[in-house]
């Protein structure tokens, strides 16, 4: 081969390869004017219905994650994430469940509306999406009580109505969409270490596997928050000890356990973000509240995803390997 042929061999892989590539100022600059514009929509429908945008940003937000979790939904074609299928916006018994005219579809019972003035209910249309999920949500009142049995009515489970509400809550402390940013569960300066340890055998109260990632400190190592979201669970498991549950942004469970502590004033329905202190790592648990000591002291850390149905468990040491390598990148810039 020719030095020349070669050359030109090398430089069109390389160029294949740079387009395979994220490049991140570019997918910053997209993701800004993505939390803009469904900013937009979701104020624009607040006005058009008087139902919070926050609210509106909150069981989008949950839909989003459902996707995630789900096979039997693709990703979403827009921005909203809202999901209602063939039979429920077109009307059961409509013989055209394609049907986007927003007469017909009342007629026959289905929820689609045209929420953009274009004379069209296009279940794949951003504005109609949130529009007619708005105004099933408008019809019950404004207050959070009234958003909790409106919730109830559509989802028809309790923990989807925490979780949307969690979500609002979250939306509603910081005024902002972007709230997808993560930290690392304790400070690097701590002396710490970790390994894969998700879905080792547990003996304790019976046969189980490990949900987690153990990460062993020092008695009294700060705990972090991981993510944004509201604290769901507080206080003394007999498995976890001294524990924190969080509920963050994608719907997903955030589990702190065998602390030594909690931070002082931090209670359940507290708003946190990434970084905040929420308890301190210590030795509780297997055993009664107060059990201390039957093991080194180490961080229980763990995932759990849900599915609008149930949650599982999930592997979360490759995220905290991420957001570790994050956390010292951070460092380095500052």
């Amino acid at each position: 081969m020719s030095p020349k042929r070669f050359f030109l061999i090398c430089l069109l892989l390389f160029i294949c390869v740079q387009a395979l590539l994220p490049h991140s100022g570019h997918a910053a600059e997209q993701s800004d004017t993505t939390y803009e514009d469904r900013m937009n929509l979701y104020k624009k429908t607040e006005t058009l219905t008087n139902v919070p945008w926050y609210y509106l940003a909150a069981v989008d937000t949950y839909e989003r994650g459902l996707r995630k979790a789900l096979r039997d939904r693709d990703e979403e074609k827009g921005l909203i994430s809202i999901f209602y299928s063939p039979s429920q916006w077109a009307g059961a018994t409509n013989p055209d469940l394609d049907d986007s005219n927003p007469l017909s579809i009342s007629i026959f019972g289905g929820v689609g509306m045209d929420g953009d003035g274009d004379g069209i209910a296009d279940r794949f249309n951003d504005a109609d999406l949130l529009f007619t999920f708005a105004h099933f949500l408008e019809k019950y009142g404004f207050k959070e009580e009234d958003m909790r049995i409106a919730l109830w009515e559509y989802y028809k489970r309790e923990q989807s109505v925490n979780i949307v509400q969690s979500h609002a809550k979250t939306y509603k402390a910081f005024g902002t969409l972007d709230l997808h940013e993560h930290s690392f569960v304790m400070p690097l300066h701590a002396n710490y270490s970790y390994r894969s340890t998700w879905g080792a055998k547990r003996g304790w109260g019976g046969r189980r596997i490990h949900e987690g990632t153990d990460l062993f400190a020092g008695y009294g190592v700060p705990i972090q928050s991981t993510s944004y979201g509201t604290v769901e669970l507080i206080g003394w498991n007999n498995y976890g000890g001294w524990r924190v549950g969080i509920r963050d942004l994608d719907n997903i469970y955030h589990y702190y356990a065998h602390l030594s502590g909690f931070e002082k004033g931090i209670k359940k329905g507290d708003v946190v973000k990434p970084g905040q202190v929420v308890g301190y790592c210590g030795s509780s648990g297997y055993g009664k509240p107060g059990t201390q000591g039957k093991f080194p002291p180490h961080l229980h850390y763990g995932m759990y995803r849900d599915n609008g149905v149930t949650e599982w468990s999930f592997d979360p040491y490759p995220l905290l390997k991420s957001w570790e390598r994050q956390a010292y990148k951070n460092k380095k810039k500052s």
